[in-house]
């Protein structure tokens, strides 16, 4: 397992382990394919010393949004918190999804606001 992963992706790694040489997947390979699988998450949720440290220095993508954690949120999850926007923070919003994630659900609520 990668140095700096908390436990429950320690654990996550371990099953993801067990599974593949259960199934009899990636023979040979169980463990770099888990260890890969585990870091993409890692990286994806910030928990690698890049992106701490891109945190840190305030780089984040999402950092400036009004909307906390905006980028491991569902559709559904960000429609609800639009509510409580205005304008300008909705525009805000609109300019990240359309350059980032781009899911057309968020866009559509986004124009229909603002509309």
């Amino acid at each position: 397992m990668p140095v700096g992963a908390n436990r429950k992706r320690d654990h996550e790694y371990k099953e993801l382990e067990r599974k593949f040489k259960q199934e009899g997947r990636y023979a040979g390979r169980e463990a770099e394919v888990a260890a890969r699988i585990v870091n993409k998450q890692r990286a994806q949720y910030g928990e690698t010393r890049a992106e701490e440290q891109k945190d840190a220095e305030g780089k984040s993508p999402d950092r400036n949004l009004p909307i906390a954690d905006y980028q491991h949120l569902t559709v559904e999850q960000v429609s609800a918190s639009l509510e409580k926007l205005s304008d300008r923070e909705l525009r805000a919003v609109q300019a990240y999804e359309a350059a980032h994630l781009a899911r057309k659900g968020v866009l559509e609520e986004i124009d229909g606001r603002l509309a």
